[in-house]
């Protein structure tokens, strides 16, 4: 987030202020409440699974003290995506490690995207029922990007790369020579994401599954308002 302004000051363009406030208070309240939900979705369906690691590390929690994680924070105010500190999981208490990992895994980025369902719902509702001023405006803004950074963490997170959530979804169709091979060389996998991030290339596809995600979670948000007719 506080890159793009960098670069928008860089640029010599303007910088609204109070987009920027809005933005700021978004990603707090995704720092002190999404990412912990995140984890503990991880720790609550590892759970289901028959993993008690979560639990008995004290890690199946909400308490953001426990998930906030420095360099994560940080990412998350500078590029608007970022991570918190993992929920241990035990493969060996699964019946079948490889797919209870993936269903583990993805648990985290469907939490992102039903958060972004509720944050889009609230919007839709101020739209129809709130009046029209700056204070609406504002929330209409600092929510609208709540969601953006929701969809960003689940598209982010779904990319196959190591420790990313996508890699375990990934690691239950690989055979295990072939997981053992694919984890070896994660660190290569690591940087080729961030130089493809930072230079622009990986923008593009990125982009556009979180606009495929935000039209969908747009829609069904706005389905039950459309219904009624009150937008």
């Amino acid at each position: 987030m506080f890159f793009s302004v960098i670069r928008t000051i860089m640029a010599g363009q303007p910088v609204d202020i109070a987009s920027v406030a809005a933005q700021v208070l978004a990603i707090i309240f995704v720092i002190v409440c999404i990412l912990p939900l995140h984890e503990f979705a991880h720790g609550w369906a590892a759970g289901k699974l028959g993993d008690p690691t979560a639990r008995w590390e004290r890690r199946l929690t909400l308490n953001p003290l426990a998930s906030i994680d420095p360099v994560g924070t940080v990412w998350m105010f500078l590029f608007g995506f970022g991570w918190a500190k993992p929920v241990p999981v035990d493969p060996r208490y699964f019946k079948k490690p490889k797919r209870d990992m993936a269903i583990v895994a993805v648990a985290g980025p469907v939490s992102n995207l039903l958060a972004a369902l509720a944050g889009a719902v609230v919007v839709f509702g101020m739209i129809a029922f709130a009046p029209v001023n700056g204070v609406t405006s504002f929330l209409i803004n600092m929510f609208t990007y709540y969601v953006t950074v929701n969809v960003t963490l689940a598209a982010f997170n779904l990319l196959p790369v190591p420790p990313l959530d996508g890699s375990r979804i990934l690691g239950a169709f690989l055979s295990d020579r072939a997981l053992a091979t694919y984890y070896r060389y994660q660190n290569v996998f690591v940087m080729a994401l961030f130089v493809l991030m930072f230079s622009g290339a990986f923008s593009g596809p990125l982009y556009a599954v979180e606009n495929m995600l935000t039209r969908g979670i747009s829609w069904i948000a706005a389905l039950p308002f459309r219904l009624f007719g009150v937008l």
